[in-house]
């Protein structure tokens, strides 16, 4: 009998109990985001071969399970491809081209470009063997567009909608222990919108482990009833049984307030559901003295929802919630918790200067907080479910949200979307209102619209009671969707008669859509429609349409009306109205592409703001207009405005509550300066000075950007020799950067043709007309002798695998349409023999030392034109009968080095948005330009 020491005794016992404790948080739920080390490459929208022979089997994907062919196979070989990191949009790495898409700002992709509208994404997961018996899931919270999704081979499903998250269940699929392959196909032929909306993978993925008893995605419910100084809480949680346990669960609820105290718990014991279903649950919590969520505190709270199976926790889901009241009244408008707030909000799509709609985290909070920055407190999504960042953003800093569905309709396409959209965002305290629809003109006016919107907005009550459901119109406000819909959206007061609409429902509560859909070009003070440029002085866009000072008054000076959404806070790709090519983007933004202020920001800054304004406009810039009047704009919120030039009063005026001011000033250099007055007394200014030439760069990181993170937004300007900012100025400018790399780059310019991205030029060049010859020996050549023209035939063709020759030699040949020195060029070979040598134009190459199937290939052995490729090989031999055998010998690979990253100053500015390396201690940008001081930034 083998006695064991107490000592040795103890350390069994601390090993049990932490392979014991190990075991048990294996069990809860890991969320992971696998962003990084993707693999790409476009496919083909109707050529199969240049789809990678994608669906060309005997058996496809829909015929037997687990047949992915092509790129959609598990061990289909993608080193050739290019290595990325998500979020990616493809669109916005394209040229520009006259003949694509006007709504979606020329870009060379989507169904016109059938080469660059299928886009296949692969990469390889391990998952190891503790995993086994845990649920396994892949999440997506977007793919643009009709995505399908294969998994070792399998295929997992088809999502249409380029806005919609989704997850497919993947355990039965996982290979535990090993490799796995994850694949994506996105088609982007087809245009949901009529706005930019890119290509790709542009949201996270992430892979998801569960126990088998486990709170669905999106499966808690949190609403709150303020009583008092307290908060009655409702927190519905669904639970779902993918295992064979029955018996009983504990349920513990948690809330915790944003410094992470307990601040309300309970506890209950309850039924498992059967096997593969799903049960509601609710617990009722008080949380005593509630921080409210409003747009000037936006307090958090977050509760924890825990599942205990024989006391073990096996689950955890964090939701965070906010405690607040909202209310729309038709004769007084919009309530937040019980106080009256007009609604000063914006229109946004979702794609920035540079990077698309392949937006970092970051970015969304710059963009958000820009907004408020200008004074306004709410954003409707146009027109589309957001990502779900974006409205992380809006819960912490502050910016209430319309969230919208992308098509109207009575069917599970439309519903089941909807559905989905309102159970992922519905824990937002930001988000105030449904929207079920947007200028559906076919039936907005007519009783099949008015059937779509009762049940729609019966739909959604269904899943959310607490808040009210909207629909934007734009046909006439008199009869259909109008006529029914909970909260009325006028969208444009050319387009009806919004008072005579009101006094005809007068129950119905009503806001401002869209409004505006003003043309401006920032910097730009004169129209100048041969160059497409509009002139920032606030206009009525169209005779039927008003400015910005218009809608704003108008909704402003009517209790009745909860406020208005003015069309753009940012410009976007596409729809550049009132032009077409060469413009790019939009003229509607409150904004430019990169965030850069347009004059009307500062408009909607002193009606919206709190604090006191003044800008005064233009800049002072004008040699070669001396003694010529210039309209000069004030606007500001101050009880009186002078202006003076060169320190002559050019007069005071007052300001009319939600107007701005005007002079005639004859142009002379020197300073222009406003000065504005509260109660009589000097409070602020602002000056525009006629500067200098042009002599240094200037690189500044926004004070928007989100403390000590990875990306970064920066500023580009020139400065005179005093330090002056040039606002004329158009310099093109050269970046670089150390530590970190450039995401992309933007001017906000309509016409700008230039450059979003400079990335590496990849093309994979096919080896082509492949034939052989049986060889007597199985000794592989080392020099490539002479073979007889006569024994060539085609490679592999009626080939008797039960009788082959000790080696065969395969001849090839492959296109280079240059030889330049900086291409690096590669040979990616396929096994089509156990050894094998490889020649290329006679001279014998050798395998690279991380890879024995890759070859490089040096610009000395190579030619421009056509190069001839020969492998000698000791053949395969097939195991089964039925095997399939690789006949196929690789691919070249060839990358041309992408340029400098380099972009032209528009109207004085540029941006440029970097991102820092995970192991850097700083990142240091450098820019550079003809004729100007160099700059750099360390971050």
């Amino acid at each position: 009998m083998k006695i064991i020491s107490p000592k040795r005794l103890i350390l069994c016992i601390v090993f049990l109990m932490t392979c014991f404790a190990f075991a048990q948080n294996k069990s809860e739920r890991d969320l992971i985001l696998i962003d990084k080390d993707w693999r790409f490459s476009f496919g083909h929208l109707y050529d199969t071969e240049k789809d990678y022979g994608h669906a060309t089997g005997y058996f496809s994907y829909l015929t037997k399970t687990g047949f992915g062919d092509g790129p959609a196979a598990k061990d289909f070989d993608d080193r050739a491809w290019r290595k990325l990191d998500l979020p990616h949009d493809w669109a916005v790495e394209q040229p520009f081209s006259e003949k694509a898409s006007y709504s979606h700002g020329f870009k060379m992709a989507g169904k016109n470009y059938p080469e660059k509208s299928i886009g296949w994404y692969r990469k390889k997961i391990t998952i190891p063997e503790s995993d086994n018996g845990r649920i396994i899931s892949i999440k997506f919270d977007g793919i643009f567009r009709n995505s399908k999704v294969f998994f070792n081979g399998y295929f997992l499903g088809t999502e249409e909608s380029g806005y919609n998250g989704f997850e497919y269940d993947v355990t039965a699929y996982v290979n535990y222990g090993g490799e796995n392959t994850l694949v994506v196909r996105a088609d982007a032929s087809m245009e949901e919108g009529w706005f930019y909306e890119g290509a790709g993978i542009y949201r996270h993925v992430y892979l998801q482990k569960t126990n088998p008893i486990h709170v669905i995605s999106n499966g808690t419910y949190v609403t709150s009833e303020i009583k008092n100084t307290n908060a009655a809480i409702t927190a519905e949680v669904n639970i779902e049984n993918k295992g064979n346990y029955k018996g009983s669960i504990e349920i513990v609820q948690t809330v915790f307030d944003s410094s992470g105290k307990s601040v309300a718990a309970v506890s209950e014991n309850v039924v498992v559901p059967d096997f593969y279903k799903r049960a509601n649950y609710i617990s009722k919590l008080t949380v005593n003295n509630a921080l409210l969520w409003d747009i000037e505190s936006p307090n958090l709270y977050r509760l924890s929802t825990q599942i205990k199976q024989n006391g073990k926790i096996v689950d955890s889901y964090e939701t965070p919630f906010g405690i607040r009241a909202i209310r729309f009244d038709a004769e007084k408008g919009f309530f937040l918790n019980g106080k009256p707030l007009k609604l000063k909000g914006t229109n946004n799509h979702q794609d920035h200067a540079g990077i698309g709609t392949a937006l970092p985290d970051e970015l969304q909070y710059f963009r958000i907080k820009k907004l408020k920055e200008m004074g306004s407190n709410a954003y409707r999504c146009s027109h589309h479910p957001p990502t779900p960042e974006l409205l992380k953003a809006c819960d912490e800093l502050g910016m209430l949200v319309i969230d919208e569905t992308r098509l109207m309709g009575i069917n599970d396409y439309h519903l089941n979307d909807l559905k989905r959209m309102i159970e992922r965002d519905r824990n937002h305290p930001s988000v105030f209102c449904w929207s079920v629809g947007n200028e559906e003109w076919n039936i907005e006016g007519n009783i099949v619209g008015e059937h779509i919107t009762e049940v729609m907005q019966g739909f959604t009550k269904g899943i959310d009671s607490t808040r009210p459901v909207t629909v934007g119109i734009s046909s006439g406000f008199k009869s259909g969707i109008s006529s029914v819909v909970e909260i009325m959206g006028y969208n444009y007061l050319g387009n009806g008669d919004i008072d005579a609409h009101r006094n005809q429902f007068k129950n119905q509560p009503g806001m401002g859509t869209e409004e505006g859909s003003t043309f401006a070009t920032r910097g730009v003070y004169f129209t100048d429609d041969a160059k497409h440029y509009q002139s920032a002085y606030d206009k009525k866009p169209r005779p039927t349409f008003y400015s910005i000072e218009e809608g704003w008054k108008f909704y402003a000076e009517r209790p009745y009306l909860a406020g208005v959404f003015f069309w753009t806070g940012f410009d976007y790709r596409g729809e550049p109205t009132p032009y077409g090519w060469p413009s790019v983007t939009s003229y509607f933004g409150m904004m430019d592409v990169c965030g850069f202020p347009k004059d009307n920001v500062f408009y909607l800054k002193s009606w919206w703001g709190n604090s006191p304004v003044v800008h005064v406009m233009p800049h002072w810039n004008w040699s070669g207009m001396e003694g010529k009047e210039i309209d000069v704009w004030v606007h500001s919120n101050c009880d009186e405005v002078e202006l003076f030039l060169n320190k002559k009063s050019c007069g005071k005026k007052k300001m009319e509550q939600n107007g701005h001011l005007e002079w005639k000033v004859k142009y002379a250099p020197g300073t222009l300066e406003a000065i504005g007055y509260k109660n009589g007394k000097k409070i602020l200014s602002d000056i525009q000075k006629t500067t200098g030439n042009a002599e240094n760069l200037k690189l500044t990181l926004d004070k928007e950007n989100v403390p000590n993170s990875k990306v970064m937004v920066v500023t580009v300007e020139v400065t005179d020799k005093k330090g002056l900012h040039v606002p004329t100025s158009n310099n093109e400018i050269n970046f670089s950067i150390e530590g970190g790399k450039i995401l992309g780059v933007g001017n906000g310019d309509p016409t700008s043709l230039e450059k979003d991205q400079f990335i590496d030029e990849l093309v994979l060049v096919p080896i082509t007309n492949l034939e052989e010859q049986k060889l007597a020996s199985a000794d592989l050549p080392q020099q490539l002798p002479s073979y007889s023209e006569n024994e060539w035939k085609i490679a592999f063709k009626d080939r008797d695998y039960k009788n082959q020759a000790p080696a065969y030699v395969y001849r090839g040949e492959f296109d280079l349409k240059n030889n330049a020195a900086t291409n690096v060029v590669s040979f990616f070979y396929k096994k089509i023999g156990v050894n094998a040598t490889v020649f290329v134009n006679g001279k014998k190459v050798e395998p690279s030392a991380e890879d024995s199937q890759k070859y490089m290939l040096n610009s000395n052995v190579l030619k421009e034109g056509k190069n001839n490729i020969y492998i000698a090989a000791t053949p395969l031999q097939k195991i089964k009968d039925w095997d399939v055998m690789n006949t196929d010998p690789g691919i070249i690979q060839v990358i041309t080095p992408a340029e400098l990253w380099k972009r032209k100053l528009f109207n004085g500015y540029a941006q440029i948005i970097i991102q820092k390396d995970e192991t850097a201690n700083e990142a240091v940008l450098s820019a550079t330009a003809k004729g100007l001081r160099s700059a750099s930034l360390r971050n």
